[in-house]
């Protein structure tokens, strides 16, 4: 090491803080391809992800192909066969109303199908496991193993007890009104119920685009139903009825397709009409959870008790953000510190960073750690150095030394002439190896030139530490090698 003992000590810090817990083996390709996951990829839950995470739905999509199909076939053709005829006989207003109804029913329908309908984050595992802890205290422990009764919490809202239940799939208490979706395997905010035919579950976030859909597909198929009879009943006045089937087979396909779907699109339509109006979800009146009526006893507590009211909060109130953040890229794991050791803290403290550095390595490091933590405790003790050490008959190793700074011993006139090659080799590696690390008592420090007489104790006692370096630096390197050995543990 050079004098100054900066180099190695600089280059050896540096690769100990640069240390990370990934493989050296490890490709930076590879690296930032990790980094660059997002949470959709990785989503717990049964639903299928599109769009680099913009799109979400369930994996059972068949029956949403099928409505796609429907709604398609069925309009193109209207717009096709019959919409030229009718927009001469009648009015051109008849295709630009059925385009305005037919591109708001698409809008409202992929609204529905690709959005988050509300699902809520499931629990971490550092987070279920306190809540498991939480649940153990409030349940008491039991002896044999006994589990308690599913677990269930109370509050109050606008008078109205509500039960909370746990999940044991999401780890979770779920909020007022939320249910776990089998299908979609979440738990979703405002459940409703989940519906096939739009592909994804219907919950707080997509409810106002599902009630939309269905009530604009509701007109459109009555629309399209209406004016294909109207086609039917002009072409059958002008070359009887048999001719006009004959003459447009598609307006007898359209209108079968209408017949039997308008029954349910409509009625369902005015289901969650009054669902809307009691501010209901379809879960809840299925189970007759709540009453209508505001005097008995389950009445319902999100009620507004006006159906203007109701209908506003449900569709025109502001839609939550989503709570599981599906396009978030995921945060890599960060080392823990462990404890630390001899004021020195090691963080990340695994099985590849000790592949990463050999034993000899480590030791030197912390060689260089320790010596740089003790060299402030030192500064006000004086060191021998091999250049401050004048070795007569050996002029190649540096200028000899023509004074003394103060502060600094006399070489003693006792000490023997290193003028042979063999001393020289004796006390040489001794030196360079344990530069700085001459402890001198408060009775050995060294006084300034001419203070003490050349035969007085103290002068002696410095020639004797002087001669007697060698102990002790062979007993300095013993302490070294045991808080190596310490910091190595």
């Amino acid at each position: 090491m050079p004098p100054g003992g900066g180099g190695p000590m600089t280059d050896c810090e540096y690769s100990q803080i640069s240390t990370h817990s990934s493989s050296p083996m490890e490709s930076p390709h590879k690296k930032r391809k990790i980094a660059a996951r997002r949470k959709w990829e990785v989503f717990p839950g049964r639903n299928k992800f599109f769009c680099n995470g913009r799109i979400m739905m369930a994996r059972q999509t068949g029956v949403f192909y099928l409505t796609l199909v429907l709604i398609l076939v069925t309009s193109g053709l209207f717009f096709a066969f019959d919409c030229p005829y009718l927009a001469v006989k009648i009015t051109p207003a008849i295709p630009v109303v059925g385009g305005i109804l037919f591109f708001f029913v698409m809008g409202t329908l992929l609204r529905t199908s690709f959005s988050d309908p509300g699902v809520l984050p499931r629990a971490t595992p550092d987070e279920a496991a306190d809540l498991e802890r939480q649940i153990d205290i409030a349940n008491g422990t039991s002896s044999g193993g006994y589990r308690p009764p599913p677990r269930t919490k109370e509050v109050i809202i606008n008078g109205q007890t509500v039960k909370l239940k746990y999940c044991f799939t999401c780890k979770i208490f779920r909020p007022p009104r939320a249910s776990h979706c089998s299908l979609c395997d979440n738990c979703v905010e405002r459940f409703d119920h989940h519906c096939p035919w739009v592909g994804n579950c219907v919950g707080k976030r997509n409810y106002r685009f599902f009630y939309m859909f269905i009530l604009s597909l509701s007109f459109l198929t009555v629309f399209i139903f209406a004016f294909v009879i109207t086609h039917v009943i002009l072409r059958s006045q002008q070359t009887g009825f048999l001719n006009a089937l004959k003459d447009s087979p598609a307006s007898v396909l359209e209108a079968v397709v209408c017949f039997f779907s308008v029954w349910s699109i409509v009625g369902l339509s005015g289901f969650h009409t009054y669902l809307i109006s009691s501010n209901q979800t379809t879960n809840e009146d299925i189970k007759g959870s709540w009453s209508n009526k505001r005097g008995k006893e389950n009445y319902n507590p999100y009620s507004y008790g006006n159906i203007f009211t109701n209908c506003c909060a449900a569709l025109c109130g502001p839609i939550s953000p989503s709570l599981i953040d599906r396009r978030g890229y995921i945060q890599p794991d960060t080392p823990q510190p462990a404890a630390p050791s001899n004021g020195i803290t090691m963080y990340g403290a695994t099985q590849s960073q000790t592949n990463m550095c050999d034993q000899d390595q480590c030791i030197q490091s912390t060689k260089f750690v320790l010596q740089a933590a003790a060299t402030p405790l030192l500064q006000s003790e004086p060191s021998l150095t091999s250049d401050e050490l004048h070795l007569p008959g050996k002029a190649s190793l540096g200028t000899p030394c023509t004074s003394l700074t103060l502060g600094q011993p006399t070489p003693p006139s006792s000490m023997p002439n290193l003028s042979s090659e063999a001393a020289l080799t004796d006390v040489l590696p001794l030196k360079e190896e344990h530069v700085g690390h001459q402890f001198l008592t408060p009775e050995e420090a060294p006084s300034p030139p001419q203070m003490l007489a050349a035969g007085s104790p103290l002068a002696h006692s410095r020639t004797m530490h002087t001669l007697g370096l060698a102990s002790q630096d062979s007993l300095h390197e013993d302490s070294v090698r045991g808080l190596v050995k310490l910091s190595s543990v």
